[in-house]
């Protein structure tokens, strides 16, 4: 008899943990028998569904739980999943990202499920709110702790963090399982999907193409990339393009940046210029191919899926140290990676890369090798099959 595993996820945003999350629904079977439900997609995010249809997963949304805090709305999302338990009857609640976490792990203890268990993808304790907010969403996750078998974190430097920095749980609480993808796209047809990707924008031979792929957000610190892209583009011989691929709230307010600073800028269906906003795009690995190199910049992080899919494209990475990014890059092999209290570092090094056509080559030599077999999914599969037998 399977063992029956509810897995709930934040929402069904292009991202890491949407992808963990179908993977393990998908390849954990028929051991495990899984219900996966998750949260309605932000108006400013790319929908995943699509990755749900292509390993065809039947999944639940739950329109109620909901990226912003709202008590009246929280409380709906939390009697909601609460019948879901009851008709499910799972043996295992498995929760995925803050807000599905404290929902879910609430009305999994309030039912007596027996094992209850709950995944960092990142965390909201650096960057993104008041000290005061931070210190309150530090208390609650304690508390949660409690309430939770085991506690699975992403990386070395994020166990660091919630162990060690922040106190949200004892070390023997957490366990290390990294994400699992299927990056085999990216190894395939690279020359096509770049001649592709670049005619798209033409792009020429000479110009190095510099993306930077990701939601639109205070917390992915554009500002810093666009800074940075600037003083190469006034700097250097080289010719450059930036791409930011994505969208969110902070879309304005880059744009406005760049015509303050007199960057030309231009939307995928317009005729591109300097820079250009191609809002979200499904085929990354196309994006990828046409890149000469990926940047990041973002003031915290978990584990970076556009990292991991870099690497797996053969392509050089300029990153801020935050989170668990080194521990999914091999810094001076992979990656050149900056302070983040230092941007004229990170603006050194992406300067470097561009002007270094023999250094972005060395850089583009290992990560595939590196990723797939640190990232892929039979090894995600088989870690957690691991961690669910001996709970």
């Amino acid at each position: 008899m399977a063992i029956k595993v509810l897995r709930i996820l934040n929402r069904f945003n292009l991202g890491g943990p949407t992808y963990n999350a179908a993977y393990l629904t998908k390849y954990m079977s028929p051991e495990f028998e899984t219900l996966l439900i998750g949260g309605q997609e932000c108006k400013d995010e790319a929908n995943s569904k699509f990755i749900l249809e292509k390993l065809d997963i039947e999944s639940l949304v739950v329109p109620e739980m909901q990226r912003d805090i709202n008590i009246v709305v929280d409380f709906l999302a939390y009697q909601k999943i609460k019948k879901i338990i009851q008709n499910f009857k799972p043996d295992i609640v498995h929760t995925h990202a803050s807000k599905a976490g404290v929902i879910g792990r609430k009305a999994a203890k309030a039912l007596k499920v027996p094992v209850i268990v709950h995944t960092f993808h990142g965390h909201v304790f650096d960057s993104y709110f008041s000290k005061h907010k931070s210190n309150f969403y530090c208390r609650m996750e304690r508390y949660l702790a409690k309430i939770t078998d085991k506690i699975i974190v992403l990386s070395e430097n994020q166990q660091h963090d919630i162990v060690g920095k922040y106190k949200i749980c004892p070390i023997e609480k957490t366990e290390i399982i990294p994400l699992g993808f299927d990056l085999s796209k990216f190894q395939e047809n690279i020359s096509e999907k770049r001649k592709v990707f670049r005619e798209k924008y033409k792009i020429k031979e000479n110009e190095v193409a510099i993306g930077i792929i990701g939601r639109l957000s205070p917390i992915k610190n554009h500002s810093l990339f666009i800074d940075a892209f600037m003083s190469v583009y006034f700097s250097s011989q080289v010719k450059v393009r930036a791409f930011i691929v994505g969208d969110g709230e902070s879309k304005k307010d880059i744009q406005h940046k760049l015509v303050q600073i007199g960057l030309p800028y231009s939307n995928g269906t317009e005729e591109p210029k300097t820079v250009i906003f191609t809002s979200w795009e499904k085929d990354i690995d196309y994006v990828n191919a046409g890149m000469d190199i990926i940047a990041l910049s973002s003031l915290n992080e978990g584990t970076p899926v556009s990292l991991i899919e870099a690497q797996a494209s053969n392509k050089p990475i300029v990153t801020t140290n935050v989170g668990g990014i080194r521990n999914i890059v091999m810094e001076g092999e992979t990656a050149l990676v900056a302070d983040i209290n230092k941007p004229e570092e990170f603006t050194e090094k992406l300067k470097i890369l561009v002007e270094n056509t023999e250094l972005r080559k060395k850089l583009s030599q290992k990560g595939w090798e590196f990723v797939n077999e640190k990232f892929h999914y039979n090894r995600l599969v088989n870690d957690m099959k691991k961690l669910y037998y001996s709970l």
